[in-house]
């Protein structure tokens, strides 16, 4: 992972820019250094870049939105701390942190517009693109079981176990250390201990005021931060709990570049299986295409075979042979039929039983044998009350009875 350079602009126009580089884990690999915004982009070559702004320009806030809320969290924020805010919503900048959990509370971040786009035309003006912007009091460090405070110069940073920052002038530090009071309170622990960093010269203007607070906590810690609070600020950037102010419209291009690249090789894959789609359909449709080829040169051959002649096409050679097997099935029944009516006439001649049969032109001759001749003449008989045209054509008389031909067909054959 590269270094961060953590850029710190001031809260004033008298102020100047600090910086230091730090290593992924939060580590200083340098001292704090100091002076106009030029300098320090020099040192972002090769290194993410995070800014810090003034808390005091941020609201920090945890409004109560539904955890369903899913896509739609970003237009209900806005109206969730409507009350709270004295600004048209519309000309601010909303931006949202992780929820913890199941909760309802959703870290929110707020900034005017005008003032948002103000620090990021100074910062490009010197070269400089951060990837991320975080008020300075979000870099607080948090403590589960004790309250956190940073005394700097004109202001006061609070941190109650487990809330959100608080930004106060210095001259209201008794609000803050009951700000600390209250949130110590709150702890599962009921310990009320505080930790206190501050600079020498602001520990020696407050500390009679702390002193004197001394007694409302289990203890107080104070750290003396000889460097300035900006090591203290970089132990946080790997936690990544801060709310990154530059989102939505602000989001750094790099970030949508990547996120462009992301989609683009989805796009791509995408793009891939369309065509391995279209490539398999059409090598299917050229199988089926031959396969088709083949049934018409079969359907060809049947025609040919069946009827004598050429087709004079697929779809018309089976409608002809269609048309052609109904009006035999019309005119004269076939070999079924036949056999089915010399069955059912049977019994008019007991004994009589088939030797052979020839259907040929849609005329059954059978070779039949019977007891005697009449026997053959009933069964005659029976088939033509039956509708069926039946001609005995020829018999003789044998050891075991008499044999005879009678020729079937339907009747107007």
């Amino acid at each position: 992972m590269a270094d961060w350079l953590l850029l710190r602009l001031p809260r004033g126009p008298e102020q100047g820019a600090t910086w230091l580089i730090v290593d992924a884990r939060g580590a200083p690999t340098g001292p704090p250094q100091g002076g106009p915004l030029a300098l320090a982009a020099a040192r972002a070559a090769g290194r993410r870049v995070a800014v810090l702004v003034p808390g005091t320009d941020v609201l920090l806030a945890e409004p109560d939105v539904p955890v369903k809320a899913g896509a739609k969290l970003p237009q209900l924020v806005p109206y969730a701390l409507e009350e709270q805010l004295a600004d048209d919503i519309d000309d601010l900048h909303f931006a949202i942190g992780k929820r913890t959990g199941d909760s309802h509370r959703v870290p929110v971040a707020v900034v005017t517009r005008a003032l948002l786009d103000e620090w990021l035309a100074t910062l490009r003006g010197a070269g400089l693109e951060p990837e991320a912007l975080y008020a300075d009091s979000e870099l607080l460090p948090q403590n589960p079981g004790q309250a956190v405070a940073l005394l700097e110069e004109d202001v006061v940073f609070v941190r109650a176990p487990g809330g959100t920052p608080v930004t106060l002038p210095a001259d209201a530090l008794g609000e803050a250390l009951e700000i600390a009071k209250s949130g110590a309170d709150s702890t599962a622990t009921g310990a009320r201990g505080l930790i206190l960093y501050t600079g020498a010269a602001e520990w020696q203007r407050h500390a009679p005021q702390v002193e004197a607070a001394r007694p409302q906590f289990d203890g107080i810690k104070v750290q003396l931060l000889t460097g300035g609070p900006l090591a203290l600020f970089a132990q946080q950037l790997p936690g990544g709990s801060a709310i990154n102010l530059l989102q939505g419209t602000y989001t750094p291009t790099a970030a949508r570049a990547v996120g462009f690249r992301a989609w683009r090789v989805a796009a791509m894959l995408l793009a891939g299986l369309i065509g391995l789609h279209i490539v398999g359909k059409a090598a299917e449709w050229q199988v089926l295409k031959k396969r088709e080829h083949q049934v018409d040169a079969t359907i060809r051959d049947t025609y040919r075979s069946a009827m004598g002649t050429e087709p004079p096409g697929t779809a018309e050679a089976r409608h002809h042979m269609e048309a052609r097997l109904l009006a035999a099935q019309r005119a004269g029944g076939g070999l079924l039929p036949a056999l089915q009516a010399f069955v059912q006439a049977r019994d008019a001649a007991p004994g009589a039983s088939m030797q052979a049969l020839n259907f040929h032109g849609g005329s059954l001759e059978m070779k039949l044998s019977a007891p005697d001749a009449s026997s053959l003449d009933h069964l005659s008989q029976a088939l033509r009350g039956g509708g069926w045209q039946a001609d005995l054509i020829g018999g003789s008389n044998v050891p075991q009875g008499y044999e005879g031909r009678i020729q079937l067909r339907a009747t107007g054959m």
